[in-house]
């Protein structure tokens, strides 16, 4: 028996819970046809297999048809998803993990051209900033309905064989009820006094009691505290938390801080990369402590030390580790063997949230099993044949290739130019917001260190440095240079300077500059932030028609927050032609000739420094001086790699060794591609 208070069992009804390890509600956007197919229950049972105690699916399941999901989510409404839900609850329980999921109308936080385009529901006849659907103001006969739904879902979930639901009440439909900012009817269910708001909410409570029964668990993740002037206080949080404890129809509490109505509100209430770690814990104890009632609650609680002090502090009875467990879904295991330093730490990146806003699915920025567990390993398996790998370069791409080789068992050696790792990465932890992409490299490095992986920094590796080590196989990880050529002129701009240099600091931010993004990634905002901050006036300027959609929803934010108080100013849809030093200014400034895509318009502006963000061109002189040597040519079979196949090209018999080229040494694209390119690649040498 262990001593660690994450590890005690916890008594949650007549459900034994192993430990206090939970993943929160989260939809990762893995369902087919709306419902939890393989790939679902693939990336469940890799968190249950390895320990953690309660795994809650489904950010939500949507009870109703006019409720439509607004990324990839589990339609609760229909019938056919008992069977489905079956296979992922009789997978994770075979592990020993309970299973519950969570069940939402999502009132106006959907969207009414989606789905069987039915109007968006709400008590509210406004939108929410962030869906933009006008939405319905509901009718008695809607509410009626709804409720229905509700225990016609609850009831699907417990023949599915869950453990119990966790209804989502912040934000979404049964909160816009009880939130004075979101309640808009008058009578019986108006905003005029608490009881009134709580109404819907618990005519729901009873619903699919009578429907599931007293021992099935139900729990609610509701908002005690919107942090919004004329929204629920805290002491109103408290009130509805102690009426749900007396009214004996809620077994859980899991708590929430915040409002989720704008990218910045939400931002809030799950935070990125910078931003205080578990800002909401000791609110959530009040919570507990006020109610008595079993207390849940995940925030950006993303290390083992957090989450132990959360227990044996007594604020939470369960704690959720959710991102934390898209970077390590070991996490459990880990600790239970003593290896908590090989936790694979979550850097809060949030690229798995911002991903599902803009449609896509949930993957982890460096950790490219996640989500993909029927196709990628978590553990690296021993290849049978020990080789020597030689490594070329030690960013992203490089040490992930490394770390993988080296967990195979091969010898592996690394050369790296620069006196220490990181390519990119280190760049970007240059802003000490983004400080935590350092711990990309630096679990890496760790990982590598104890596998006897070889480094040779401060190193400019020729063909010959590589050749002389007689390899099996060759990896060129060399990244990309920063490209200063114009769309479709071609013509190398020699008068103006990167994002990169302004970033690292080679480059010192002029009084007047115009940062020109192409790219629509992060080092564009990155060194207007650094450029703002001393003072610089900024125009941003981007061909498209929104400015860095790369970055995505949740990570702009405190871009915005930092630069909205600076003399920066954001164009769209202009376009930079060519560059020439001012006649006017004799020659001290810089001429920008800038069109638009959309006619024939164009103008002149003068700058003192003009910044170029448009991506990266390979680093790939090496890779074509080792080409002719190799036996593959440098030929990826991409059927192989996409099923995890072995690499069995073969274009030279009297090739010595097989060559691959991964990451921006190939093209600009992101960490998770490069990361990605490493794993796959490499899990089969």
């Amino acid at each position: 028996m262990s001593n660690d208070p994450l590890l005690q069992p916890f008594a949650l009804k007549h459900l034994t819970l192993k430990n206090r390890i939970m993943t929160t509600s989260h939809e990762p956007a893995y369902p087919e046809d709306g419902m939890p197919k393989e790939r679902y229950v693939a990336y469940h049972v890799e968190r249950a297999k390895a320990g953690v105690a309660l795994t809650m699916t489904a950010g939500s399941a949507s009870v109703s048809k006019d409720s439509p999901p607004v990324f990839n989510n589990i339609l609760a409404y229909r019938d056919e998803v008992v069977p489905w839900i079956q296979q992922l609850t009789d997978g994770v329980h075979e592990h020993g993990c309970a299973a519950m999921i969570q069940l939402t109308h999502l009132g106006r936080r959907t969207n009414w051209n989606k789905g069987d385009w039915l109007p968006s529901v709400s008590s509210s006849k406004h939108r929410e900033p962030s869906h933009r659907a006008f939405p319905k103001l509901i009718e008695d006969w809607d509410i009626e309905r709804i409720i229905n739904d509700f225990a016609d879902s609850a009831q699907r979930m417990q023949a599915g064989g869950m453990d119990g639901i966790e209804l989502q009440v912040y934000g979404h439909l049964l909160d816009q009820f009880w939130s004075p900012l979101t309640n808009d009817l008058i009578g019986p269910y108006g905003a005029d006094t608490l009881e009134n708001r709580m109404r819907f909410p618990m005519e729901v409570l009873d619903a699919i009691r009578k429907r599931v029964g007293s021992e099935f668990i139900v729990g609610l993740r509701f908002t005690a505290d919107e942090i919004q002037k004329g929204g629920i206080t805290p002491a109103q949080g408290i009130e509805i938390s102690k009426r749900l404890a007396a009214s004996g129809q809620v077994d859980f509490l899991n708590v929430i801080r915040g409002r989720i109505h704008t990218d910045p509100a939400l931002t809030d209430m799950i935070p990125v990369q910078g931003m205080p770690n578990a800002p909401h814990l000791d609110f959530a104890g009040e919570v507990k402590k006020a109610t008595g009632l079993p207390t849940f609650h995940a925030a950006k609680i993303s290390d083992v030390a957090t989450a132990r002090h959360a227990i044996s502090a007594g604020l939470l009875d369960m704690v959720g580790m959710t991102r934390a467990h898209m970077a390590d879904p070991h996490i459990v295991r880990k600790i239970m063997e003593g290896r908590e330093d090989d936790i694979r730490p979550c850097v809060g990146a949030t690229y798995c949230l911002d991903r599902i806003y803009q449609g896509g699915e949930a993957l982890c920025i460096h950790n490219a099993a996640t989500g993909r567990e029927l196709t990628m390993p978590h553990d690296i398996p021993k290849a049978t044949i020990k080789k020597k790998v030689v490594i070329i370069g030690a960013g992203p791409a490089g040490m992930e290739a490394a770390r993988v080789s080296a967990e195979r068992g091969h010898h592996v050696v690394v050369f790296e130019a620069a006196p220490k790792p990181g390519g990119q990465i280190r760049l970007a932890a240059q802003s000490p917001r983004r400080r935590e992409m350092m711990s990309i490299i630096d679990w890496r490095i760790t990982q590598c260190e104890a596998r006897n992986v070889e480094f040779r920094f401060n190193t400019l590796a020729q063909a010959y440095d590589i050749t002389e080590l007689e390899p099996d196989v060759v990896i060129i990880a060399t990244g990309g240079l920063p490209n200063t050529q114009l769309f479709e002129t071609k013509k190398e701009q020699s008068s103006v300077v990167t994002s990169w240099d302004i970033i690292s600091g080679d480059v010192k931010p002029a009084k007047h500059m115009l940062i020109y993004d192409e790219s629509g990634d992060h080092p564009a905002l990155q060194a207007a932030e650094f450029a703002a901050s001393l003072g610089s006036k900024i125009e941003i300027m981007t061909p498209d028609r929104t400015f860095a959609p790369d970055v995505m929803a949740m990570n702009l934010v405190p871009y915005m927050r930092s630069l909205q108080d600076k003399d920066v100013t954001f164009t769209v849809a202009r376009r930079l032609l060519d560059v020439k030093k001012s006649i006017e200014h004799s020659g001290k400034k810089f001429t920008a000739l800038i069109g638009t895509d959309y006619s024939d318009h164009t103008y002149a502006m003068d700058y003192d420094q003009i910044v170029v963000n448009y991506g990266t061109l390979p680093l790939d002189e090496l890779y074509f001086d080792l080409k002719p040597l190799s036996s593959n040519a440098g030929e990826v079979d991409q059927t192989a790699l996409i099923l995890g196949q072995v690499q069995e090209v073969s274009r030279n018999e009297a090739g010595k060794f097989q060559l691959f080229r991964i990451g921006d040494a190939v093209s600009a694209r992101n960490t998770h591609a490069a990361i990605y390119d490493a794993l796959r690649l490499m899990k089969d040498i």
